[in-house]
């Protein structure tokens, strides 16, 4: 468990699914949900993937980790291995959005990485998605390179294509 001033980070549990349900429900009406893979909303397909990220939950292969104000699931932060360190992705339900929750809590879990001997933190996401972008310049990433990506197809089946920004920071 990670506790900062405001939040404990902990590790996902299957009980957790419906706070997931709404975050990600949350961030379907988002103008930056073009730029995401969609996840399914159903009751079934959310408990059966989130009992998935809760098995992880003994190991450091896959960190899922849910962000707690008080007992409010807010937001969660998804931690991957890679070569020498990890690729970060995260959500936060817009309710929390621009108070500092997310800075705040991915500072503690890049703290909680550094201490398990961690070397770098991959992230990426839409150039488009300025939010996303000024919080990882915040946190200290660095832009390394772009990618076009294409998650959705238009009308006609042509693929819909974004620039991504591929992000790294040394711990």
């Amino acid at each position: 468990m990670i506790h900062t001033e405001r939040l404990m980070i902990r590790r996902v549990c299957s009980d957790d699914w419906k706070a997931i349900q709404t975050i990600w429900a949350d961030e379907a009406k988002s103008i930056y949900a073009q730029f995401d893979k969609s996840n399914d909303l159903e009751d079934q397909a959310v408990a059966k993937r989130i009992t998935m990220w809760a098995s992880f939950a003994c190991g450091d292969e896959h960190i899922f980790l849910a962000v707690c104000l008080h007992k409010t699931v807010i937001g969660y932060i998804a931690l991957n291995r890679m070569e020498c360190g990890y690729e970060i992705g995260y959500c936060f339900h817009s309710d929390y959005h621009g108070k500092g929750y997310a800075k705040e809590s991915i500072s503690g879990a890049l703290a909680y990485l550094k201490n398990k001997g961690s070397l770098r933190i991959t992230a990426g996401t839409a150039l488009k998605n300025t939010p996303s972008v000024h919080l990882l310049h915040s946190l200290g990433f660095h832009q390394t390179g772009t990618e076009k990506l294409s998650f959705y197809k238009d009308a006609d089946g042509k693929d819909i294509v974004f620039d991504g920004g591929i992000y790294e920071l040394l711990l």
